[in-house]
């Protein structure tokens, strides 16, 4: 059962609750399993620094650049430079912009989502008695990090996305960097076959690499809004002292603007565009995208919103009542009595006024996600779209539906 109104705590030392519980400061989100091991077996990475810089930089050179490359000699026989490698939209939004955000999005998500965790204990949110189990919570998650059948899992589905862009290379009746076509059978060119072995499988295992670490992130933290919980109903923070948690997805903000690249690209190639866009077309595009992000980021939060509601209930319940014995001795010493008065002698203890607390107990907030905190994260997963729609809207159209999306 969570605390309702805990006292605040004597004599702690924050530094005790990290001491005690080290655990609690090694759920190191970029870290661990079998990629990580062999980034650092190739000296790519070390141990305390991710390196992030000089790594997006090789895996966007290996990506995009190599197949630029063996692209250059197929470019010169299109005709009008049509399909293109530089002109190709989606492999510059997934294998440029997309596998380069989702590396450097790495030391910004583990920076994050550590500084939250500790926040947790050393606020302390997290009960002292209930630090044992949260620690055996942050285990099980790091045990599920290094998962060699997680990132196996997530490698066999990059293969999966390759064979799909193997079958569609030989369906196309246009020739491009990619494939040239034949009506005996399309041949995949050198450029090609690089995409498909490496580039695609690159981004789409980056992407559900991050993605599973995220909701072992979101298991962890629904498991912790279940333990014993120090929240306090007149918290400055107007959420019982849990707002700080409901600004973590900003740090995915770069990881969501490299997934929100490849969406906006594959829209825009897509023939729902070639048809027309309006405003209103391009604002339920816009909607619906944010309203998957901040879904995706609003899991692991919804958690906290049980406690929070038992916490407003009854502090509310505990202020009503002692607002009725103030009211009503405060009623005495100016008239005498109460109107309304039994037999039964009323005591007459020194209470202090509970209004202000009323007040601010009745404002509180349970729910953590709100569009307001996540600003950044959401005008990430807007921008490329906004992008894409200004080559078909006015730029003021596109702009309007931007701000009211991110103002609501």
């Amino acid at each position: 059962m969570n605390d309702t109104i805990a006292p605040a705590p004597e004599n702690m030392n924050k530094e005790d609750h990290s001491a005690r519980d080290p655990i609690l400061n090694e759920f190191l989100a970029s870290q661990g399993g079998p990629f990580f091991e062999l980034q650092k077996q190739l000296q790519l990475l070390r141990q305390n620094a991710l390196q992030v810089g000089s790594r997006a930089t090789l895996f966007v050179a290996l990506a995009w650049g190599m197949p630029f490359l063996l692209a250059v000699p197929g470019n010169f026989s299109l005709e009008h430079g049509q399909g293109a490698y530089l002109v190709d939209l989606g492999v510059f939004a997934k294998f440029f912009i997309g596998i380069g955000a989702f590396i450097l999005a790495e030391q910004q998500v583990e920076n994050g989502l550590k500084a939250k965790l500790s926040q947790l204990v050393l606020a302390p949110v997290v009960a002292p008695t209930s630090i044992p189990a949260a620690a055996a919570i942050v285990a099980s998650a790091l045990r599920q990090r290094d998962s060699r059948g997680a990132e196996f899992t997530c490698l066999m589905l990059a293969v999966f996305a390759s064979v799909l862009s193997y079958a569609n290379f030989h369906a196309t009746e246009a020739s491009s960097w990619a494939v040239t076509y034949f009506p005996e059978g399309n041949r995949v060119s050198a450029a090609g076959w690089w995409s498909i072995c490496f580039s695609l499988p690159l981004f789409v295992f980056l992407f559900l690499r991050g993605a599973w670490r995220h909701l072992l992130w979101a298991r962890m933290l629904r498991n912790i809004a279940k333990l014993d919980l120090r929240l306090v109903a007149t918290h400055p923070d107007g959420k019982g002292g849990l707002a700080f948690l409901a600004q973590y997805p900003n740090a995915y903000a770069i990881f969501v603007f490299g997934m929100s690249c490849a969406i906006a690209a594959a829209v825009a190639k897509s023939h729902f565009l070639e048809e027309g866009l309006s405003a209103t077309t391009l604002s339920m595009i816009m909607s619906g995208w944010l309203a998957i992000v901040i879904s995706f980021f609003a899991y692991p939060l919804s958690a906290f919103t049980p406690p929070l509601l038992r916490l407003k209930e009854q502090s509310l319940s505990l202020l009503d009542a002692q607002a009725t014995r103030f009211c009503r001795a405060a009623e005495r010493k100016v008239i005498g009595r109460n109107v309304f008065s039994d037999a039964t002698p009323e005591p007459e203890p020194e209470l202090a006024d509970p209004g202000k607390q009323y007040e601010t107990t009745r404002k509180l907030s349970t729910i953590l996600v709100n569009r307001a905190v996540v600003i950044p994260v959401a005008a990430a997963a807007l921008i490329p779209f906004a992008a894409v729609a200004a080559t078909k809207l006015p730029f003021k159209e596109v702009l309007s539906v931007v701000k009211k999306l991110l103002l609501l």
